[in-house]
């Protein structure tokens, strides 16, 4: 590939190799810092004898790959907090522990508690380095804490729950990305304030947004409308109402709610405008893009310095620098010197959804967009324009496609018509917002102005529901592995190199990769003619699982409503490629291949029994006494499953463990799995 031509391209890539096998293969620290020092020597001492031989040896240049192999490996090993001698998972602390800590980053709220990444400074009157996560229960007389508050507290790290259930997503894993690796849980009467100032730039930052939302409040800005300006133009999507973002997710459109480079565009075309009567400065040239990059840089603060702002504002700071300074910019460069320093400095952002779903995005635009806008011309410009839109949303739907398929299973098939509505009215959108921000931080904010554009917001939310209705349109639970991913991937690319270059190479690989992907479906449906047994962990519900190839029965105590919206069966179904559900309800016994499974529920029933039971399923709190139970059926093993109280559960440990029986409570273990 002529991209590879570019060395920046190349030593990005070599980056990202290092910090991959630093992810995954978890290297020894020392021996990479030692191996990266030899190399670095080594390389000096060879550039050193080869003189003006250089560009003529292919050993140095592999050696600098190796080199940026190693560069990665250790950017991502000295991130990581927890080889510092104080980080709180090396201290030895006792429970409860008296802790100092910061405010870092305010998260969105589940319904019962307001959630914050935090920074601790101290535990028990010692010094103490890591990030935690904070839940302190909702209070509707507390205020929401600031970013860099700090706070005085006395409770117990408890671990970070890990999937209860198969194919559950890992939110301890997401947050291990973040170095987050124990929680909190208060009262909002177990903290004490010991400072609410800002003293970051991430302070300042939260207390402007604060500021900008009071003050539209104040000027009569509703919660919807408010939701949106904050996601829109701050970065912050906590406050949106669910129904409203899954609108937009379902339209195909949630990506206008990520504070990225569309929005980051708009934003330099119009700071472009504003400061273009510097250039008749004597030191214009130099003053211009000095100011642009610091504000694209002061907004990207605001907005919370996300994996695709950060991305966006990198790109933009380099095209703004070079424009400037007059130089021809290749796009690729552009995009493979942002990735190179924003991975250097923030690895683990390799691993972020985020910061895939921009860089692919924007891959798909530049690669092919052209290819489709050449297929067809138009001649006017009230028919150029759409199509335009409608090619660079179909290029960009393109590039993220798969990928996106992989971590959402869904495809919005009207996301071309959303598009192309929303995004020609986006930069006004912006720009008035922008304007609305101003004027209200100034003090001056007419109503007829706040009308107007709460009426713009709303009819944009309200065409983005009339679009999100057609559910026919909506495909959901769709399996896609990582190899699909990866084969999906080569065809696309193959097959814009086929339509450049027409060689007979790619062409091959096209008819390869499609080869590939026929594959992964045939092997995926071998896999899976397999049958298991399961019983769910579902708070205060019994759900029952049995699956035979491609079909899953369940059996359940649920209403029709919270089966329809269960993510467990969803998540359940996509992972195992299950074509079909059926539903009944629970019984009380189960046969699964020559194991026998007896369910003993709230009535307690279990005594003459013409079968010995392998298994006791206890659901739904039954009042029994264990002992006698045991000592009756003689069971190998007793699960418990999350409809039982935990007192009851407690009790039935203590009996299980005097009678030496395996003892499998769900909403500890996880899911229990016969197969």
């Amino acid at each position: 590939m002529k991209l590879l031509n570019f060395t920046i391209i190349k030593l990005t890539v070599c980056l990202i190799l290092g910090i991959c096998i630093a992810h995954y293969f978890k290297p020894n620290f020392s021996i990479a810092i030692y191996l990266s020092l030899g190399l670095v020597a080594f390389i000096f001492i060879y550039y050193l004898s080869l003189k003006q031989k250089i560009n003529r040896s292919p050993y140095f240049a592999i050696l600098a790959y190796c080199c940026m192999v190693s560069l990665g490996i250790n950017a991502y090993n000295i991130q990581d907090e927890k080889r510092q001698p104080q980080h709180y998972t090396n201290l030895s602390l006792q429970e409860p522990s008296e802790l100092t800590f910061k405010i870092n980053e305010r998260l969105k709220p589940d319904s019962y508690n307001d959630k914050y990444i935090v920074s601790l400074i101290s535990a028990n009157q010692r010094k103490a380095l890591g990030k935690l996560l904070i839940n302190i229960k909702r209070d509707s007389t507390i205020n929401t804490l600031p970013v860099d508050a700090i706070i005085f507290t006395k409770s117990d790290l408890r671990d970070i729950q890990k999937p209860l259930n198969p194919h559950q997503f890992d939110y301890s894993k997401y947050l291990e990305l973040r170095q987050v690796y124990n929680q909190i849980y208060l009262q909002s009467n177990e903290i004490l304030i010991l400072s609410d100032q800002p003293k970051t730039i991430y302070g300042f930052a939260d207390q402007l947004r604060a500021s900008i939302n009071t003050k539209l409040i104040k000027a009569g800005i509703k919660n919807d409308v408010l939701s949106i300006i904050n996601a829109l133009l701050l970065g912050q999507r906590q406050t949106i109402d669910k129904s409203i973002y899954n609108n937009y997710v379902n339209s195909g459109t949630i990506h206008i709610l990520a504070v990225s480079g569309l929005h980051v565009g708009i934003l330099l075309l119009i700071l472009n405008f504003i400061f273009k009567p510097l250039l008749l400065l004597k030191y214009g040239q130099v003053l211009r893009p000095l100011l642009i990059v610091i504000l694209l840089w002061l907004f990207a603060v605001i907005a919370g310095l996300s994996p695709s702002v950060t991305r966006a504002v990198t790109m933009f700071s380099i095209i703004s620098i070079a424009m400037h300074l007059k130089r021809p910019t290749n796009i690729y460069n552009t995009l493979a010197i942002s990735a190179f320093f924003i991975l250097l400095i923030k690895p683990t952002f390799l691993f972020e959804v985020g910061f895939q779903m921009s860089y692919l995005a924007v891959l798909g635009i530049v690669s092919i967009q052209p290819i489709l806008y050449n297929l067809w011309q138009p001649k006017f410009l009230i028919i150029d324009k759409p199509w335009q839109i409608f090619t660079v949303t179909l290029a960009a739907q393109t590039g993220v496609l798969p990928i996106s398929l992989f971590y959402f299973h869904q495809f919005p098939g009207l996301f071309f018509i959303s598009n192309l509505v929303v995004i020609p009215f986006l930069g006004l959108i912006l720009g008035f917002g922008l304007l609305v921000i101003v004027m209200a931080l100034v003090g001056f904010l007419p109503k007829p102005v706040v009308e107007i554009y709460s009426f713009i917001i709303e009819s944009l939310n309200g065409f983005i529901a009339w679009v999100a209705q057609f559910e026919d349109f909506l495909f959901r639970d769709i399996p896609f592995t990582l190899i699909q991913v990866l084969c999906t991937y080569t065809i696309i690319i193959s097959v814009v190199q086929v339509y450049k270059f027409k060689t007979f190479k790619w062409a091959a690989i096209c008819l390869v990769g499609i080869i590939c992907l026929q594959g992964t479906y045939l092997y995926n449906n071998f896999k899976n003619q397999k049958e298991a047994f399961i019983v769910f962990n579902k708070s205060r519900f019994s759900m029952i699982g049995l699956k035979k190839n491609d079909k899953l029965e369940i059996h359940h105590n649920l209403d029709a409503l919270k089966l329809t919206d269960d993510n467990i069966i969803k998540n359940y179904r996509v992972g195992e490629l299950i074509a079909s559900i059926t539903t009944d309800s629970l019984q009380n016994v189960y046969q699964f291949k020559n194991k026998t499974l007896l369910a003993v529920d709230s009535l307690g029933i279990y005594k003459n029994l013409s079968f010995q039971p392998d298994y006791i399923l206890l659901l739904n709190s039954p009042r029994i006494n264990l002992n006698r139970v045991i000592d009756s059926l003689k069971p190998q093993n007793i699960v418990a499953d999350a409809s039982n109280y935990k007192s009851y559960v407690e009790r039935w440990k203590v009996t299980c463990r005097a009678k030496k029986i395996p003892f499998h409570y769900t909403n500890e273990k996880g899911a229990f799995i016969l197969k």
